[in-house]
């Protein structure tokens, strides 16, 4: 599906079902050097149960176009801007990485437009080293290299995990390498990571966050480490929050128990949670 936001087409993979402006919708929001493509599992599983999926190519990356977001303010406007393209007044919002700031600020910051936020593989402060600042700017096919080695807690996932035999080692790195060339004008590797490292109103965000939220963790997650979310928790205490045992990319590590916390979270009425 190509929607026209802020006058640039913008690609949203919709799980195989056409947009249906009576179903609820869902939009799944990738972190950096990634598309919409990290969410295939999870999307369709939605899109074939009454659900509206929008699982975006963030601004500049592989199928949509414009000016990929600087930081992570610009790009909670951006996904404002695409429920109005689309006429959603209401969705849930489920980010991972980047994403999770991107879905966290949205919420914050328009609360009236999101029902339920979904957290996956979060942390506030999300810091990146100096070192692999420079490498993502410099030398991003190292970045590509050192990023792979700290997200994997496996080389070979379930069967689940896009067919038995599947790689997620080779195949992630050849998502970041076609996803970095995608964008030749911009460093699309360093902009996502300065976005992440930028980013100082995550407090702010979570305690002004209206709507449920669920946080789902990878206990062997090198690169948002569980204890790093621990700041957005004691913000908001009635977070429902999942451990599973992977790595940085829940997704495709552990496919069905990603699944399940959602569609048990999303299953829930969107009350405030500051109700009563």
């Amino acid at each position: 599906m190509i929607a026209q936001v802020n006058g640039q087409p913008t690609y949203c993979y919709t799980g195989g079902k056409p947009f249906n402006p009576a179903q609820p919708t869902a939009v799944f929001i990738h972190g950096v050097l990634n598309d919409h493509s990290v969410w295939v599992l999870q999307t369709r599983y939605f899109a074939h149960h009454g659900w509206n999926v929008l699982a975006v190519d963030m601004p500049g990356h592989c199928r949509s176009a414009g000016k990929p977001a600087e930081s992570v303010e610009e790009a909670a406007r951006f996904i404002v801007a695409l429920l109005d393209a689309v006429g959603v007044q209401k969705a849930a919002l489920v980010g991972h990485s980047l994403g999770s700031l991107i879905a966290l600020h949205t919420a914050a910051s328009a609360p009236d437009r999101v029902s339920h936020l979904a957290l996956v593989g979060t942390a506030f402060p999300m810091k990146v080293s100096p070192a692999l600042l420079d490498k993502s700017l410099n030398q991003p096919q190292q970045a590509i290299d050192m990023v792979n080695i700290f997200s994997r807690a496996t080389l070979a996932p379930p069967p689940s995990a896009l067919g038995p035999g599947t790689w997620v080692f080779g195949g992630s790195k050849a998502l970041m390498q076609r996803v970095l060339a995608s964008n030749p004008e911009v460093n699309l590797f360093y902009t996502g990571f300065k976005a992440c490292d930028s980013y100082n109103a995550g407090l702010a965000s979570m305690a002004a966050v209206q709507c449920p939220i669920l946080m789902v963790l990878g206990q062997n997650d090198q690169m948002t480490q569980p204890q790093a979310a621990q700041a957005l928790l004691a913000q908001a205490p009635q977070t429902q929050r999942v451990m599973l045992q992977t790595g940085h990319h829940l997704m495709n590590e552990t496919p069905e128990g990603l699944l399940h916390a959602l569609t048990d979270f999303l299953a829930a009425p969107s009350l405030s949670r500051h109700t009563g």
